[in-house]
């Protein structure tokens, strides 16, 4: 019955999927990752590879929430998404290992926010996107942190709780500030096609 779907249409299903993966991926992964830092450190290539994974997440904020080029004031949500995420790193003295924290649970929270807003947008009963994406990101966090505890060489660590709770917020803000100026074309600009409300 189509009143029985587990989703409102083909691209909610698809994000779910992708932030499945994602999850499994940070789960499946948590052993290894000391080893990776240590030899992307030895490799002379761990500024690199984390610059890569910060413009990924960059990239998947936008190319979630967008779906077409970007305006300027939208330019600038990402210019300040990546200051942001430049203070938590400086600010807080993140270690390598918790670097890796706020680009796998950002990512993941812009895509859980985008499933959600989809259901949202379908007529689906999500009373608040934002809030649910950051609760249910931090909950991710907090169980990989759990699953940490049971391997040799990793231990359960708060703070890394923390940074992943902030890594979902900094990412969702975004997500939300980003669909909010694409609902509203500039005064005296006409909505194109791909806007919301475009016809």
């Amino acid at each position: 019955m189509a009143g029985m779907a587990p989703f409102t249409s083909k691209r909610e299903g698809r994000l779910w999927v992708s932030a499945l993966a994602v999850l499994v991926g940070i789960y499946a992964s948590a052993a290894a990752a000391g080893s990776l830092v240590e030899v992307l450190r030895d490799e002379r290539l761990l500024g690199i590879g984390f610059a890569a994974a910060f413009v990924i997440v960059i990239a998947a904020v936008f190319g979630i929430a967008l779906s077409r080029a970007p305006r300027a004031s939208e330019i600038w949500v990402g210019l300040g998404v990546a200051a942001v995420y430049g203070m938590i790193v400086v600010r807080m003295g993140v270690s390598p290992i918790e670097r890796t924290h706020l680009f796998e649970y950002g990512l993941l929270a812009a895509i859980v926010y985008a499933a959600l807003a989809e259901r949202q947008r379908n007529g689906g009963r999500v009373p608040a996107p934002a809030a649910i994406t950051v609760a249910a990101t931090a909950l991710a966090g907090w169980i990989d942190e759990g699953l940490q505890a049971r391997l040799p060489d990793r231990v359960y660590d708060l703070r890394d709780v923390g940074v992943n709770a902030l890594a979902a917020l900094v990412a969702t803000a975004a997500s939300v500030l980003l669909a909010r100026l694409r609902q509203r074309a500039p005064s005296g600009e006409p909505r194109r096609p791909g806007d919301p409300g475009a016809r």
